[in-house]
């Protein structure tokens, strides 16, 4: 992130101190991928207030690949993060969709796994998480979207807890961008 504009690193210290300030805890907590950790970071109270929205969607966009018409997450997490940086787009006329990967299929109606528009096939999606561990989330909605024959290459997340999810990642051909890593928070 060293040829980023001064615009990108101000947005991304404002955004690192609210994270500190709202997301990051220190105590004994027990992960999603089971692991146990001293360190824990929720970006929910920041990623669902307007302003800290901003911020990300911001910063998500300009690491967002300019052939990428289409973003995507799993559902819960990444709802406001798809959310906001298509609304950002649209703002500056910039044409991206959004869509939302569903942890199960609905049972109902035209039990969607994806949601969203109706997309062609073959689109460039880049997926967005708040926070990456082991990735396991990721690959998980990565594979929901190339089940629906979208090319996925890269994921964006707001904090990568360094805990095997870039390699992870790689090992599937895709390419982890992340805002901030979660010695970025340990004091």
């Amino acid at each position: 992130m060293n040829n980023l504009s001064k615009d990108f690193k101000d947005k991304r210290a404002k955004l690192c101190q609210l994270l500190q300030e709202r997301s990051y805890r220190n105590g004994d907590f027990t992960l999603s991928s089971g692991k146990k950790s001293p360190h824990y970071i929720n970006c929910k109270p920041v990623s669902l207030n307007g302003y800290g929205l901003n911020l990300i969607s911001n910063l998500f966009l300009e690491l967002i690949d300019p052939q990428s018409k289409v973003v995507a997450g799993l559902t819960l997490g990444a709802d406001p993060l798809v959310s906001g940086v298509i609304v950002l787009a649209a703002n500056r006329s910039l044409f991206l969709d959004g869509l939302i990967i569903r942890k199960e299929v609905k049972k109902y109606g035209t039990k969607a796994g994806v949601e969203g528009p109706d997309l062609e096939p073959h689109n460039i999606v880049t997926v967005l998480e708040d926070v990456v561990t082991t990735a396991g989330s990721c690959l998980k909605a990565i594979q929901k979207l190339r089940d629906n024959n979208f090319i996925v290459n890269e994921v964006i997340s707001i904090v990568d807890r360094e805990e095997g999810g870039e390699e992870n990642l790689l090992k599937n051909n895709i390419k982890l961008k992340s805002l901030f890593k979660i010695r970025d928070f340990i004091n």
